[in-house]
């Protein structure tokens, strides 16, 4: 069994709440999944021993919550070389945050990421919860 964390900024809640339907899908999936806010997250060593991570953040004005980026600095030196992530967030007009996030961990920390980030409205529109439970299913698969 595997553990994956879940981390995420949030102002509206909608993004909370993807984090937590994402939970679920990675619990469904036989791992336990813990979900923090980025607030909790005070160093690298608060990163380590998880086998896997999705990092989330909402697009405001093209851009995500700064405590998210906050978290970004702390997980570059938190050695998440070839560990399995994705990134989500709640978006209304663009969604450059999950987008930038998702880059960031490929492409800096050079982690195995699942197809793309996960964008929705929030998690109760569209088809939006079970988008989210597929998503924690599909991180929880790479484990």
């Amino acid at each position: 069994m595997g553990k994956i964390l879940i981390v995420y900024a949030s102002r509206a809640h909608e993004t909370k709440g993807i984090a937590e339907v994402i939970g679920e899908g990675v619990r469904s999936s036989g791992h336990e999944a813990i979900v923090k806010r980025t607030s909790e997250i005070k160093g690298e060593e608060d990163l380590k021993g998880y086998d896997g991570y999705a990092f989330g953040s909402p697009t405001y004005h093209g851009e995500m919550i700064s405590s998210m980026k906050q978290l970004l600095f702390i997980a570059e030196r938190a050695e998440l070389k070839g560990k399995p992530g994705g990134a989500f967030g709640a978006y209304g007009w663009t969604g450059e945050a999950q987008v930038r996030i998702f880059g960031t961990m490929q492409h800096i920390y050079k982690m195995k990421m699942v197809a793309g980030p996960l964008m929705l409205k929030a998690s109760w529109v569209e088809g939006g919860v079970a988008a989210a439970q597929e998503y924690g299913e599909s991180i929880a698969a790479m484990i």
